[in-house]
């Protein structure tokens, strides 16, 4: 099977991925994507035998929106909570447009502008985690900037297009190997440049 193909099914394996891709479908929301955690992890789970939500805290959603306020991030994170209540897990949207304005405050470095929703992800700590899933006309659509090899060899791996943080990504890791033995971490030094 195409890895493409064993992405979707492994992903809709879980049903709340599949609830999430139809509502955001639906609503409409502009260069929306469903990411991270609850679509390679997902993966995982199937490789590994395990239930399908098993492990993933949350459910992420990027969309991009050149109108930053606080309001208008509001009102489509409403709009999702309103289509998928009752959904039983965590819901995190978020504007990509937006996170320039907070991600130094939060993280103590600059964030450069996006150009869209799925260009967050080339940012992503470890290029197993850039991924994301879309329906459109009917279609599952799939953003991978790195390609799909580091997430079926279940190996995570520092990316080098990122300046960090370390310490998240090995927090990150660290959890991640304690709920999937099976992956490969590689240590934060090993993608680096070195001195």
């Amino acid at each position: 099977m195409h890895r493409a193909d064993s992405l979707i099914r492994h992903a809709l394996a879980d049903p709340v991925n599949g609830r999430v891709l139809a509502a955001l479908e639906a609503l409409d929301i502009p260069g929306a994507w469903l990411v991270s955690g609850c679509v390679f992890q997902a993966v995982w789970n199937g490789l590994t035998g395990r239930p399908p939500g098993y492990g993933i805290n949350d459910y992420d959603v990027f969309y991009f929106d050149p109108d930053t306020s606080y309001d208008a991030e509001d009102a489509v994170i409403r709009r999702c909570a309103a289509a998928l209540a009752g959904i039983g897990t965590e819901i995190q949207v978020r504007n990509q447009a937006r996170v320039p304005l907070w991600y130094p405050q939060k993280f103590g470095r600059p964030y450069a502008p996006v150009a869209d929703a799925t260009e967050g992800l080339s940012r992503f700590l470890a290029p197993c985690c850039a991924v994301g899933l879309r329906r459109a006309g009917g279609r599952i659509e799939i953003a991978a900037p790195f390609g799909l090899d580091d997430l079926f060899t279940m190996t995570v791996r520092p990316n080098r297009l990122t300046t960090g943080p370390q310490d998240q990504y090995e927090a990150k890791a660290a959890r991640w190997k304690a709920q999937w033995p099976e992956i490969v971490v590689l240590p934060w030094s090993s993608s680096r440049p070195q001195p």
